[in-house]
């Protein structure tokens, strides 16, 4: 990498046609999850027995929690990824926010919303 502070705009576009993939999954990811939320799924439990009955909405009622837990997590990587994608406009997108150095292109592909270079992150520099 050497003096390079910035990457090319070439590399800028490819790293922006990776997060828009990733952020096309993660917000139908974030729908799915959304929509058990608030849909049921059609198998009422209306004509099974008391016992069942306290047995599945407890069981439903804990589901509701998981995808409710689950779609603010996956809101919050979206949130990530649309950050990501400003900074590719503004183009600093990849400089580690701790020590001003570029962040590997490998980290970046793996984690593309990564803001840290893995130095700074396991805490050198």
């Amino acid at each position: 990498m050497g003096d390079k502070n910035r990457y090319s705009d070439e590399e800028l576009m490819e790293f922006k046609k990776i997060i828009l993939d990733k952020l096309e999954k993660a917000q139908e990811d974030y729908n799915m999850y959304k929509n058990s939320i608030t849909q049921s799924d059609g198998n009422d439990i209306s004509d099974t027995s008391p016992t069942f009955k306290v047995l599945e909405e407890g069981a439903a009622t804990l589901s509701k929690e998981e995808a409710g837990k689950l779609a603010q997590r996956q809101l919050k990587f979206i949130q990530h990824l649309q950050a990501a994608l400003i900074r590719i406009e503004n183009k600093t997108y990849g400089i580690c926010r701790d020590t001003g150095k570029l962040i590997a292109k490998e980290r970046l592909r793996a984690v593309p919303h990564a803001t840290l270079s893995i130095d700074a992150k396991n805490g050198g520099k």
